[in-house]
Formats: C-alpha cells, sequence, structure tokens
C-alpha cells in the first residue's frame, strides 16, 4: 500500500466525522439556506477544525455563495477541499538544512505525544536517503525514555549518544553536537523532556539546549520540531500555544492520525497557530511518518471510500 493510500486509510474515522457528514447534509438540503449554513458549521467544528478556523472558512463559503462559486450544496465539497488545501498551503514552511556540518533537529512534546518513537522513523526516513544519523537522549529525566530512544537507533542503524539518568539535558546535546561534528554526521535528532508541569524549567531547558548548540554549530537548531497527538484534538493546540512560549518552533509532526476522528485539527494548527505541520504519522510501521503535503492530506480527507 503507498502512503497516499495508507494516509487515505488512516483518515477513515475523520471522514466519517467531517467530509461524511458534510455528504449527508448536501444530500438532505435541496437549496443552500441558514440551516444548512448552521449545519455546516456545527459539523467542521465538531470534526476539531476548530472555531476560530471554521469562523474562517464559514466567511469562504458564504463569499463563494456570493460570487456564485457555489450554486448548490453538491458544489460545497469541491470548494472547501480548495479552501483547505489554501489554509494548509499558506505561509512558508520549507525544511531548513544546515550549509556545512550536521543539520540538527530539536524534537519537543508532551510525554505520551510520540516524541521518542518519532524520532526513531525520522532516523529511518533520513537513513533511507542515505544520510548518516545520531540520536541524543537529552530527555534524561525517563530511564524509559533513553532506553526507548536507544532501540530506535538499533532499529533504524543510526549513532547514538547518552548519559546517565539524571544529568543535564544540555550536556548531552553538547556531547552529541561536538560527536557529530568530529564524526561527519548529516542529520542530529535530540529528543527532549516532555514535562509540562512547571513551564519556567521547560522554558529554562529548552533556552540552555538552544543556546549549546547554537554556541557549537551557527544557526542551529535548524528544526524544532514539536510533536502533537492527533487524538488529542483541540488539546493539541494548547499544547502547541504553550510550547511557542518556551522554544521557536519551525514545525508540527502530528502523529496518531490513524487513530482518530480529530483528523480536522492539522487545519486548525496551521489556520489558528500558521505553525506548518512537517510530518504526518499514519500507523504503527517505521515507514508512517512521511513529509506533509497539503493537497495530499485535503484529497485523502475528500475521498471517496
Amino acid at each position: 500500500m503507498g502512503f497516499f493510500d495508507k494516509l487515505k486509510k488512516g483518515l477513515n474515522k475523520t471522514r466519517e466525522n467531517l467530509t461524511n457528514k458534510i455528504e449527508k447534509l448536501v444530500i438532505g438540503y435541496a437549496d443552500i439556506d441558514d440551516d444548512f449554513l448552521d449545519e455546516l458549521e456545527e459539523t467542521l467544528i465538531m470534526a476539531d477544525v476548530g472555531v476560530q478556523t471554521t469562523e474562517k472558512l464559514m466567511t469562504a463559503v458564504r463569499k463563494g455563495i456570493k460570487k456564485k462559486e457555489i450554486n448548490s450544496p453538491e458544489d460545497l465539497k469541491p470548494f472547501l477541499e480548495k479552501e483547505i488545501a489554501e489554509i494548509l498551503n499558506a505561509g512558508e514552511d520549507t525544511t531548513r538544512t544546515a550549509e556545512n556540518g550536521p543539520t540538527v533537529h530539536l524534537v519537543i512534546g508532551v510525554n505520551g505525544a510520540g516524541k521518542t518513537t518519532t524520532i526513531g522513523k525520522l532516523a529511518a526516513y533520513y537513513k533511507a536517503q542515505g544520510k548518516t544519523v545520531m540520536l541524543a537522549a537529552a530527555d534524561t529525566f525517563r530511564a524509559a525514555a533513553i532506553d526507548q530512544l536507544e532501540v530506535w537507533a538499533q532499529r533504524s542503524g543510526a549513532q547514538f549518544i547518552k548519559h546517565e539518568e539524571g544529568s543535564d539535558p544540555a550536556a548531552v546535546a553538547y556531547d552529541a553536537v561536538k560527536a557529530a561534528t568530529a564524526r561527519n554526521i548529516d542529520v542530529l535528532l535530540i529528543d527532549t523532556a516532555g514535562r509540562l508541569q512547571n513551564k519556567s524549567n521547560l522554558m529554562q531547558e529548552l533556552e540552555k539546549i538552544n543556546r549549546v548548540i547554537g554556541r557549537e554549530i551557527p544557526g542551529a537548531p535548524h528544526e524544532t520540531l514539536l510533536v502533537l497527538d492527533a487524538t488529542t484534538g483541540q488539546n493539541a493546540i494548547s499544547q502547541a500555544e504553550l510550547f511557542t512560549k518556551a522554544a521557536p518552533i519551525s514545525g508540527v509532526v502530528l502523529t496518531k492520525l490513524d487513530g482518530t476522528a480529530k483528523g480536522g485539527v492539522v487545519i486548525g494548527i496551521k489556520s489558528q497557530l500558521a505553525m506548518p505541520v512537517k510530518w504526518i504519522g499514519v500507523g504503527e510501521g517505521i515507514e508512517d511518518l512521511r513529509p506533509f503535503v497539503a493537497e495530499d492530506f485535503a484529497k485523502a480527507l475528500f475521498a471517496k471510500e
């Protein structure tokens, strides 16, 4: 099965929650009236697109009706597919790479979002492209996180840097940057702690790691990726808002899209936070994490079963 088919299959629950309901709505109305628009608005909100983004889409729909781009309920699905693809495509979302030396990815997010697994899958992705990869276990607060990341390093054939549990995360990042530079590593992926209990601690820690990395490799980290669990819906947006205060996030990795009816959150993240979704996960397999393509997502979301 190709990745597009996996994406389509993975979005089944979201499709039932969003596009299938729009389909039923379209069948149920001969004309577009206020009741139809109210039901459409409710459908979008229930699919975790978010209130702000729903308002944006509803404004576009009303304009589309005025401009005669939407003349009947049947015109609605292609119109929404186009609008959603445009929202997801807006802004700059190229992946930054180092001109010389290792490209450093700092990976952040709450525990349980799939952060460590995401790093393992990113390692496998870059290894498959012929790049040399190193993983660094800077989440030193959980022994399990260090062990789990080491297993992923072995599975993906990446090099691995760790310290003892409870040691200084910035020291791990420093050693990793030094080792990656000395060994001519192409991509360095650094795991970080995902505790949210104390925001100021989290911010200070991430700032320290950023400082240490940037001092050794000017311009690094090149990517700061926030891992979010799609099954948490609008909570993912709240987490993203919190993390933007702690680190300059360059993009989002959205995991567990295949297990949720709340895949509409992708649209909300991009629209509300102006934050690009760069990677999506639609399965447990090592190859089930892929770069996000807006048109493919919109197409899969509105695809026929």
